[in-house]
């Protein structure tokens, strides 16, 4: 492997890392294997992650951000995408963008081979998230985390 500069992650670099395992903690069906690309290379103010879904696997629990954006793009295999209710199917060259106080959604794999994705996102400090199937919220203030029920913090 030739030496280059860190801003700089080459294919088989890519190729080479270990991606990290995490289950959502609201959802044991969401299980991501992940490799933060954006994180290796000194970004900090949005993820940019290569993400891959095995057949069965969900992306997180269904939910919506009040203050950040994300989006993802789908490399390769098939699945679906729940947004505000409706299942979309989804494949190889699809686009998704998230709107900071925009649709709920979560992404499934529902083929038979991995299904695997760029996700990417802002990083705010601040940040609010709905789980509206679990009537749950989830409030982020830097590396604070505080999850409450829907109708103990004003919400419906």
């Amino acid at each position: 492997m030739s030496k280059h500069p860190r801003e700089l992650l080459k294919a088989a670099d890519i190729e080479a890392m270990t991606p990290q395992r995490s289950v959502h903690p609201l959802n044991e069906k969401a299980i991501r294997l992940k490799k933060s690309l954006g994180d290796i290379t000194g970004i900090t103010q949005f993820g940019f992650h290569l993400v891959t879904l095995m057949p069965g696997h969900e992306s997180a629990e269904y939910h919506r951000h009040l203050y950040e954006e994300e989006c993802v793009y789908v490399l390769s295999g098939a699945g679906e995408a729940a947004i505000d209710g409706q299942v979309y199917e989804i494949g190889a060259g699809d686009f998704l963008g998230f709107a900071r106080e925009g649709a709920a959604h979560n992404l499934s794999n529902t083929g038979g081979i991995p299904l695997v994705l760029i996700i990417a996102g802002q990083r705010l400090e601040h940040d609010v998230c709905d789980y509206p199937r679990k009537r749950k919220r989830l409030y982020v203030a830097g590396p604070s985390e505080v999850l409450v029920d829907f109708g103990h913090d004003g919400t419906e």
